[in-house]
């Protein structure tokens, strides 16, 4: 048995595949350096086929189930999928380029730490004791390069993880 509790989380007005994908500019991390990037401009570069982009959303970079998410990535591979496959998290980015540091991972993670861009989303939850600090709930939002939402898996308790092969099967990765 899990030393924790599953906890149900409250449902959200998330994006929904047909949306637009609300813009934004945050600074991208890697485990060299950062620099403020738009999501239109990364869209734009695309991954190995040149389109669209996965969004990562995963809670603070210190949690077991960020690390837990991007061990699971990176053993899929998904640093050479197409489209392109990158991160949010609030968190800063001193604390989001250690993490990719530490762990070895291949990936950018953009670093939001006022939490506003899963605000946008529709993806934030509030930590339980702490008011006024939310996190990213893990969500995976895969998008065409005119920014519209092509498919989505949102957790609904916490924690929780996805199918990893039904939702590369949805993505396109499988």
């Amino acid at each position: 048995m899990p030393d924790f509790e599953v906890v149900s989380l409250e449902a959200t007005d998330h994006v929904e595949p047909g949306d637009e994908a609300p813009e934004f500019t945050r600074p991208l991390v890697n485990d060299e350096y950062w620099e403020d990037r738009s999501l239109s401009d990364l869209v734009a570069e695309g991954g190995s086929d040149g389109t669209g982009a996965i969004l990562v959303f995963t809670p603070m970079t210190g949690s077991f189930l960020a690390k837990y998410v991007w061990d699971e990535l990176a053993d899929r591979g998904w640093d050479d999928a197409a489209p392109r496959v990158v991160g949010v998290t609030a968190a800063n980015p001193y604390g989001v380029k250690r993490f990719i540091e530490d762990n070895d991972y291949p990936f950018d993670l953009f670093a939001d730490p006022a939490n506003e861009v899963a605000e946008e989303y529709g993806l934030a939850h509030d930590l339980d004791g702490m008011a006024g600090v939310s996190e990213p709930r893990p969500a995976f939002v895969a998008l065409d390069d005119d920014l519209t939402v092509e498919a989505v898996w949102v957790a609904e308790e916490w924690p929780e993880f996805p199918d990893y092969d039904d939702l590369e099967a949805e993505l396109g990765l499988a």
